[in-house]
């Protein structure tokens, strides 16, 4: 107490001398009122969440920031693993929204540098904690998706309901860009394996119309079947599940279905894209590989490089039909084979004229040199040493072009 009366006492006696006496002897005072300018930001926000692009640090890459805060809802999926990491890779700050433990995303945070990767619990039907995972962002991007139905989700619950919601609290919240993910198909839904409509299409296809009465600037991405490490496509048809008796049951045979397999880490390159290219707002983007194959001449070149030799393909017969019902009743959180997958998949990937990944400036890997490294988990003898050179390399499966100029006639 004496001390602080003696400093009120200088001051006093203080004011009537110079300035800088004044600042020397009341030191304590004077840096209560005065504040360096070096400690004061100058960046001051100038719309609704703030100009981030005049918070840009670094010369790009990891341990920069560029000005893009995005939410990736569905970030711990195969697809958002890879967009996560694309986004990390040029500075941007991901918001990551997740469901159960932490430890489901954890993984995520060495895609980007400290305080990069961020988590925020959420529940899809919960519009409070959707608004507080966009509420920072100027990027949304929406992977949430579903192969199979269960108690509490509906393909109509996450497809049409949940992307509805998503878009519009985006909307609301001041969002710049929306990155929606649908699926390919869905403007003219074929009646295909069983004469039925893949239902999981049918929602996808509703879904893109609630986005964009919600979201009209929002830009729609329609992949194909996605290949890469992890994915249900290639391990898909290397897993015993999907075969019966030895043999593999297709809907006829597989050589009338036309597909256009991608690689998961090019679609991952298309969504960066998507978010750099003003042209690409509001537009659909169809996101398929840079060959097309027959799915008979698909298969074979998986058994071929799977060492197993030729497969029989044979039609869905009822007996297999029954297999995969027991699959659903028996394994219905998690079920190896699906009904609607098995229409789903004897769909062709038609293109409809909108743009592709080519488009946006995406160099396509291609599928054989890809699908060959992913393949050997699956092979017979698959520690053999390859620098033997006694097994031969599977041969790439022939284009459609290819099989169509060779007027191949299947019977």
């Amino acid at each position: 107490m004496a001390g602080l009366c003696a400093q009120k006492v200088i001051c006093s006696q203080s004011l009537g001398t110079s300035s800088k006496v004044f600042l020397r002897n009341c030191q304590p005072c004077a840096n209560a009122l005065l504040t360096n300018k070096r400690h004061k930001s100058e960046l001051a926000p100038t719309n609704k969440r703030g100009d981030l692009t005049a918070y840009k640090r670094g010369t790009g890459g990891r341990s920069s920031f560029n000005g893009i805060v995005a939410t990736v809802f569905g970030a711990s999926g195969f697809l958002g693993r890879y967009v996560v990491n694309q986004l990390g890779k040029i500075g941007t700050q991901v918001v990551i929204p997740y469901r159960g433990p932490e430890y489901d995303v954890d993984h995520l945070k060495l895609c980007g540098d400290l305080g990069q990767i961020l988590y925020t619990p959420f529940n899809l039907k919960d519009e409070d904690s959707i608004r507080a995972a966009v509420k920072h962002s100027n990027v949304v991007i929406n992977l949430i998706g579903r192969d199979w139905e269960t108690k509490n989700f509906t393909y109509d619950d996450v497809h049409v309901a949940g992307a509805e919601r998503i878009a519009r609290i985006s909307a609301e919240s001041g969002v710049q860009r929306l990155i929606h993910m649908s699926t390919m198909n869905t403007d003219d839904i074929q009646y295909a394996a069983l004469g039925q409509k893949s239902r999981f299409i049918e929602s996808k296809s509703r879904g893109e119309q609630v986005v964009r009465e919600q979201f009209p600037e929002a830009v729609i991405m329609r992949p194909a079947d996605m290949w890469g490490d992890e994915d249900r496509f290639v391990s898909y048809w290397a897993k015993h599940w999907r075969k019966h008796l030895e043999m593999m049951p297709v809907w006829k045979q597989g050589k009338h279905t036309i597909k256009r397999p991608v690689d998961v880490m090019n679609v991952a390159q298309g969504v960066v894209k998507a978010i750099l290219d003003k042209d690409a707002v509001g537009s659909t983007i169809e996101c398929v590989g840079p060959q097309s194959f027959y799915l008979y001449d698909m298969l074979q070149f998986f058994y071929d490089e799977m060492r197993v030799g030729h497969i029989n393909l044979i039609p869905l017969l009822p007996t297999f039909l029954a297999k995969v019902k027991i699959c659903e009743t028996v394994f219905p959180a998690t079920p190896p084979l699906i009904m609607d997958k098995l229409i789903k998949e004897s769909n062709n990937d038609v293109l409809t004229g909108c743009p592709t990944l080519e488009d946006l400036g995406v160099k396509l890997s291609p599928f054989d040199e890809g699908t060959r490294y992913q393949l050997k988990e699956f092979r017979t003898s698959k520690d053999y040493s390859e620098s033997l050179h006694e097994i031969p390399d599977a041969k790439p499966p022939p284009t459609v072009a290819e099989v169509d100029a060779a007027k191949r006639v299947f019977f």
